[in-house]
């Protein structure tokens, strides 16, 4: 059987979008792709789930990705790891102030400013943070693949993580992509 003109010339792009998301994983889990398997060898079976950019006043922040043990569903009640991948530069001090005012504006505040001190550095261009969840009680930081600390706190899983994955984000389109749905 013959194939028109148009959709022979199309043939590639449509196995290149077919093979987007198993690249997508490749990269993500391959040492120098994004450097997250340090991070991401805490969970069973990590598998990307869901991905989002937030934009804040109409420009890019950061692209998300949200890993889930065998790409599950999202589920409060599983341990999760959550990748930021920063596109402009933040101050340390803007990343913890903004992360306690989300966590204060979504009713989920918790005295975690010493650790959050510890937990985050300023970040580039580039960069990358993943927060793996350790039980309801403990969230682990690695800053492009290298551990920067352990933050323990009653809670602290569901309010860190709401900030990007809660009811009461700042965007429910970013979160409902972010979670896969």
């Amino acid at each position: 059987m013959a194939f028109p003109q148009n959709s022979r010339s199309s043939l590639p792009r449509r196995r290149f979008n077919i093979l987007r998301p198993a690249l997508l994983s490749f990269c993500l889990l391959v040492p120098g792709g994004l450097a997250a398997s340090s991070g991401l060898s805490e969970l069973d079976d990590p598998q990307l789930r869901g991905t989002a950019t937030f934009r804040y006043l109409g420009l890019p922040l950061y692209d998300a990705l949200l890993f889930t043990p065998g790409g599950t569903a999202f589920n409060w009640k599983q341990d999760f790891g959550l990748q930021l991948q920063y596109r402009r530069n933040v101050s340390q001090k803007a990343l913890i102030n903004s992360t306690l005012d989300e966590m204060a504006r979504i009713g989920r505040a918790a005295p975690v400013r010493d650790q959050l001190q510890t937990c985050f550095r300023a970040v580039k261009k580039g960069d990358r943070y993943l927060a793996v969840s350790e039980g309801p009680n403990k969230v682990s930081f690695w800053l492009n693949g290298r551990k920067t600390c352990t933050m323990a706190y009653p809670g602290i899983k569901r309010s860190f993580m709401s900030v990007f994955l809660g009811e009461k984000t700042r965007s429910a389109a970013f979160t409902q992509r972010l979670r896969g749905q």
